[in-house]
């Protein structure tokens, strides 16, 4: 499943990366690197127990929206209804507390198409209950504003010998607290480094090294010079299990299919909340969190997934085109067994919210980022290829 999910796939100081372009004057490459300042963001405070009784209850209160908003692929394919389907039933479904909102849409869109299909997705809102209810058998499906956590994967085929099936269907928000921002590495402001490569951050965060590197320990084997050569890299990282640990360990640890390791040496915190702090005060530190955490002076870097690039800074617009790397997804799990179909109505579920009229869903809400077209069409050959 990681390798299926790995193919989907401010602040302090920005890196923008230019293409090298020519000059009318001098027809000289033209390139580099751009900088520009933004005063962290203030801090967020994790949730307080009745905040989070609340969300269960009815759904976490939504953020201010992003003045900025993106838009809609046009290469989305619109919504087609299955005119040789006669679709009805009833169906019961969770979502994460931060999803109740876009699922009622989906919800309600699909019904002006099969009114006799009734989808029912009551509170307690919260993705790990919901998981852990689908492997009692007492739902039919689940959104999940994260990957599914390894017990609730290894429960699930404990069970029923094969994984869930878990389809892309939403891109997560920005920098949203709370709502699935992207995830961003950054440095101390003086730390003359201006991009990694996940191949480069294998070597420095795991145990495994699936990626095929050796082992990096000090800033001069990541190129530095003069003073930063011998100097010895320090990293913080979020103590597993989390979220965005998970997240991390998947998109850059895992790889070829192969579950990756953090070193047993690092930093670790129990939260991400610190973590900006920690760098901005780390003149050799390097660390991780959610954009929405950027509450420190610190250097976010481009990403890329080989040292050959491309690089992607974490901008409003390369999170929204789904181009920076570390952009997340929100999740449909549901019980799939292998060589037989869906139901049929949960399978056209999908097809809706995979369309360029489920997707405009998410616009309307304005919370989350839209799929892109490529998106899009992998999240429904997972389902072709599920058959």
């Amino acid at each position: 499943m990681t390798k299926l999910l790995a193919a989907f796939f401010a602040v302090g100081v920005f890196g923008g990366v230019l293409q090298a372009q020519s000059s009318s004057k001098t027809d000289k490459p033209q390139g580099g690197m751009v900088e520009w300042l933004t005063p962290a963001l203030p801090s967020n405070k994790k949730q307080t127990d009745a905040e989070a009784e609340a969300g269960r209850k009815f759904g976490r209160p939504a953020p201010a929206l992003e003045i900025l908003q993106p838009t809609l692929d046009a290469a989305l394919p619109a919504y087609q209804p299955r005119k040789d389907l006669k679709l009805s039933g009833n169906f019961k479904g969770a979502a994460s507390d931060v999803l109740p909102g876009l699922v009622k849409l989906w919800i309600d869109g699909f019904k002006k198409y099969y009114p006799n299909v009734n989808i029912d997705v009551p509170p307690p809102y919260a993705g790990s209950l919901g998981a852990k209810e689908l492997v009692k058998g007492n739902l039919d499906f689940v959104f999940v504003s994260r990957e599914l956590k390894p017990d609730d994967v290894t429960e699930f085929k404990a069970k029923f010998g094969y994984d869930p099936l878990s389809v892309p269907i939403s891109g997560g928000s920005y920098r949203h607290f709370g709502f699935l921002d992207a995830v961003g590495f950054f440095v101390n402001k003086e730390n003359p480094l201006e991009k990694i490569s996940f191949d480069q951050l294998d070597t420095i965060l795991s145990s495994t090294h699936h990626r095929g590197g050796a082992p990096i320990t000090t800033w001069g084997q990541l190129g530095l010079k003069g003073e930063w050569a011998d100097k010895p890299i320090h990293i913080y990282a979020i103590k597993p299990w989390n979220g965005f640990e998970e997240f991390i360990r998947q998109r850059v640890l895992s790889y070829n299919g192969k579950r990756g390791e953090w070193r047993n040496d690092l930093h670790f915190d129990l939260v991400v909340f610190p973590i900006a702090h920690h760098i901005a005060e780390d003149r050799f530190g390097i660390g991780y969190s959610g954009l929405a955490y950027l509450d420190a002076g610190v250097k976010v870097l481009p990403l890329g997934e080989s040292e050959n690039g491309p690089f992607y800074a974490p901008t409003y617009e390369n999170v929204a085109k789904a181009s920076y790397p570390l952009s997340r997804l929100i999740f449909f799990n549901t019980n799939k067994t292998p060589g037989k179909p869906l139901n049929p109505a949960i399978e056209e579920f999908l097809r809706y919210i995979l369309s360029r009229d489920g997707q405009q869903m998410i616009l309307k809400q304005a919370l989350y980022m839209p799929l892109r077209s490529e998106q899009a069409n992998r999240a429904r050959d997972l389902l072709i290829g599920a058959k």
